[in-house]
């Protein structure tokens, strides 16, 4: 039976005037790829009919030709394509066996003998990890991203090297793969990018300074490349790409110019966030804004990961489409499933308050406290165990900006409810107002912060 990453999520209520409260858009690639990744077509795509050539015999039709630049752009939008398709099958298959596997547990926890030793050995576990924590952490609050690391490293690293030697994929090493990585109910993906999230604002990472020179940051620049996380899209994508635009319309996860609740349109933003997830999108702002060292890292990191996608692939074919490509599209599924709620209520008339587009929610699980998302982004270096107190510092601002709350809600659930399901009625349930609202108020104001923002283009 797999330990359980439990973390240790603050459950911290805040209090409002309104009662108790209690996880590439408009990327700034060059104009011609942007459309292209999105599924637009350019002007200068459109192949127009040349003038009505004649010659003796009469009006000759002349069919539309590509221009070379209008070919390399269409077969560039039906990339971005299939991969939003790829990505669609990967999160199903791995999703398949989490949830499946999910309901097993919850089967095999109903035998109590069964239960009793499972919560013993994590109970055992749980002291070795605090012990080893004290010693090898630079901050032992962070023990909940240290068991999560040592878990991952006695299992999927294992199963992989496994394989590796074995030459030949072995269906139930590569559904112990796949469990490994995302765990029951995805709960350890959860946790896992939680992880990577706040390693990314640690300057020296997590662990102290003995330790560090052997392991460093060990979530994204090891453990990341099992899950198909091209290194350096969180120390320096997220950390400043991310939080200096904080979702405004230069995010490359920006969501504006896009319908939060329709699902084609999700679609084209899945398709757009591949250029995103491989680097190419933040590797163009970079250029763009001419900053120098931060496009060093991208090539850097995006040669990291193209070395290690090929070496697998041209090792073993089967190996590489198991334990590379599947990972790296259910990656893009995953952040841009993220992406798409964590800033999904924009107020229009300030699209760049991130007070007003990043939402806070509250689960049962909130590991490492990755729900307090205003806060983070408030103040993105403060550790993830003072985020309650910090949120009811700041209370009084997310009133005046509109910032919208949501109890009892993870992130997932949050999609599921938005887009895939569009049931605002359930949103408009577990909203948490800053004033006394009726249901039908609520239901006005989320579909008016889901709206896409004039002048902005999907």
């Amino acid at each position: 039976m797999e330990l359980d990453d439990a973390g240790n999520g603050v459950p911290g209520d805040v209090r409002s005037a309104g009662g108790e409260t209690q996880s590439v858009g408009s990327s700034a690639v060059p104009d011609e790829v942007r459309s292209d990744a999105r599924g637009g077509v350019p002007g200068d795509a459109r192949s127009g009919v040349r003038g009505d050539a004649r010659d003796d015999a009469g009006a000759a039709t002349v069919r539309p030709t590509l221009s070379v630049g209008a070919g390399f752009r269409a077969a560039f939008r039906w990339l971005a394509v299939l991969t939003a398709v790829a990505s669609i099958v990967a999160v199903l298959l791995v999703g398949a066996i989490s949830m499946g596997c999910y309901a097993v547990a919850a089967v095999l926890g109903k035998i109590r003998p069964l239960r009793e030793a499972y919560q013993y050995i994590s109970g055992v576990y749980d002291g070795l990890i605090e012990r080893l924590g004290q010693k090898i952490l630079r901050d032992a609050r962070d023990t909940p991203a240290l068991r999560l690391m040592v878990s991952l490293t006695l299992t999927a690293v294992p199963i992989f090297v496994a394989q590796m030697i074995l030459g030949k994929p072995r269906l139930w090493l590569v559904i112990g793969f796949y469990l490994s990585l995302y765990g029951v109910k995805f709960q350890r993906f959860v946790r896992m990018f939680s992880a990577k999230h706040l390693e990314a604002h640690r300057r020296q990472g997590y662990f102290s300074d003995s330790f560090h020179k052997v392991f460093g940051r060990y979530v994204e620049f090891f453990l990341g490349f099992l899950y198909g996380n091209v290194p350096e899209l969180d120390r320096t994508v997220h950390v400043r790409l991310h939080h200096k635009e904080n979702s405004g319309p230069d995010d490359t996860t920006s969501t504006i110019g896009y319908d939060r609740t329709n699902r084609l349109h999700f679609f084209s933003y899945l398709a757009d966030n591949f250029w995103t997830v491989l680097g190419l999108a933040p590797y163009a702002y970079f250029t763009a804004k001419g900053e120098v060292e931060n496009r060093r890292r991208m090539v850097w990191g995006i040669t990291l990961y193209a070395a290690y996608f090929a070496a697998v692939f041209i090792y073993n074919w089967r190996l590489g489409i198991a334990y590379v490509l599947v990972p790296l599209m259910a990656m893009n599924f995953i952040m841009a499933m993220t992406a798409w709620v964590q800033h999904a209520f924009y107020n229009e008339e300030r699209p760049e308050d991130y007070f007003a587009n990043t939402v806070t929610v509250y689960d049962e699980v909130n590991f490492m406290n990755e729900g307090y998302h205003l806060c983070h982004h408030h103040r993105s270096g403060l550790h993830w165990t003072e985020m309650p107190a910090h949120l009811e510092r700041i209370s009084d601002k997310m009133r005046e900006s509109g910032s919208l709350v949501f109890r009892d809600l993870d992130f997932m659930e949050l999609f599921v409810e938005l887009t895939l399901l569009r049931r605002m009625d359930v949103l408009a349930d577990k909203l948490v107002p800053w004033e006394p609202m009726d249901h039908a108020q609520r239901l006005a104001l989320l579909e008016k912060r889901t709206r896409p923002a004039s002048g902005a283009s999907a």
